[in-house]
């Protein structure tokens, strides 16, 4: 407890608190003194604390101060009815509840100082569902949690920009190249004009330069438009195609429509999904994942140095020597029963190959046919265009 005291006065004595205590005479403090030390340490960590607890009822200092504690995460020893004497100690100010308390805050005031900032706008709002049900205040909700989601990407791009390494100096540097820069072009700007005024009816050309640049944007613009539409069409061109091969999958589903060959293709088409859902596609999927964690760890690391790299160079090419002394160990001690193991590994992994490889075939195959059912259907639209009857294909 000595150490503890020691080290909450060492604290209170330092910017920003400067409190000026010692030993004896933060010990001798009255219960609303103490309460009113802790408030100060609380208001340093959240401004909103900023409360003279004389004029506030001791049930809503405690209900405040508990509240942020919440927040915090502060966990008061013992368990549910050492919970609440930690509450009735909180209202009256006792000793042996607001010492643990000070202690942690004043161990780790920079990181609370940022969990209360960010919980000011990541604490959600429930709403009853019942108020849901308005559409006012369903839009209301929906705009407050996306501008929660950008808030969240903000911050996060905020402290990755904090430890990404760039230097004040560097900015200040392309700062001031870039102030050059503008006052060289202003510079060419007025030359220019002066040039420009000795011109005849420089007025008039300038008014029609103005207007070409104007009709330039509009052609880009109507340009970008023509682009837009042409993709429409073409995701809308293929659309009916998709629909009006599965139209044509049905009728001929239709016209083979014994049980016995329905059912073959259907446990066909069971066992195909089933093994891209179970096995192929969860694979991909962690893969992608494991790509992905890898990836942000790497953007989320500070900028590396020529010494970093040497340093990770050196630490990979130990971990590969290891690693090559314990597959020798591995092979000078050939155990039969591993080996064996090896051999069964090594069939199940050529197994599983082979079956990716097929299920891959499979779908590849499936694309092509679709593929070339659409070109047949193009190629009937056009030939229907030219001379109005339809082509005859090789079944008919």
């Amino acid at each position: 407890m000595s150490d503890q005291i020691k080290f909450i006065v060492d604290n209170l004595n330092k910017e920003p608190f400067r409190k000026n205590y010692n030993l004896i005479t933060f010990d001798s403090l009255e219960p609303m003194q103490l309460l009113q030390v802790l408030n100060d340490v609380l208001a340093e960590i959240d401004p909103k604390q900023v409360v003279d607890i004389r004029e506030e009822m001791p049930e809503q200092t405690a209900k405040r101060m508990l509240s942020l504690l919440g927040i915090l995460k502060y966990k008061p020893p013992g368990n549910a009815t050492d919970m609440s004497t930690f509450r009735q100690g909180l209202v009256i100010g006792s000793k042996p509840v607001i010492y643990p308390v000070l202690h942690w805050l004043l161990q780790r005031t920079n990181e609370l100082k940022k969990r209360a900032y960010l919980a000011r706008f990541l604490i959600k709002l429930e709403v009853p569902s019942e108020f849901l049900q308005d559409e006012t205040v369903a839009d209301t909700n929906k705009q407050y949690e996306e501008l929660m989601e950008a808030f969240k990407t903000l911050h996060k791009e905020c402290e990755q920009l904090k430890t990404s390494g760039f230097s004040t100096a560097e900015i200040r540097r392309d700062i001031s190249a870039m102030e050059e820069e503008k006052d060289q072009l202003i510079k060419r700007v007025e030359r220019l004009k002066k040039r420009v005024e000795t011109v005849q009816n420089h007025q008039r050309m300038l008014k029609i330069a103005r207007q070409l640049r104007v009709e330039k944007e509009r052609e880009e613009f109507l340009a970008q438009q023509k682009q837009e539409q042409k993709n429409q069409l073409f995701h809308a061109v293929q659309r009916l195609q998709r629909v009006q091969n599965q139209l044509k999958s049905m009728r001929h589903a239709a016209a083979d429509a014994k049980p016995e060959s329905l059912m073959k293709r259907l446990e066909e088409e069971i066992k195909f999904n089933s093994y891209m859902v179970t096995e192929k596609f969860p694979k991909e999927l962690e893969s992608k994942k494991k790509e992905l964690h890898f990836l942000q760890k790497v953007v989320s690391e500070p900028a590396m140095g020529q010494s970093d790299l040497l340093e990770l160079e050196s630490k990979i090419n130990e971990v590969n020597a290891q690693i090559n002394q314990l597959i020798e160990k591995k092979m000078m001690r050939n155990e039969p029963i591993e080996g064996k193991l090896s051999l069964y590994r090594q069939q199940a992994s050529i197994i599983s190959r082979k079956k990716e490889a097929k299920a891959e075939e499979l779908q590849e195959a499936k694309e092509k046919l679709a593929n070339l059912e659409r070109e047949v259907s193009v190629k009937t639209n056009q030939t229907r265009e030219f001379d109005g009857t339809e082509v005859l294909k090789g079944d008919e």
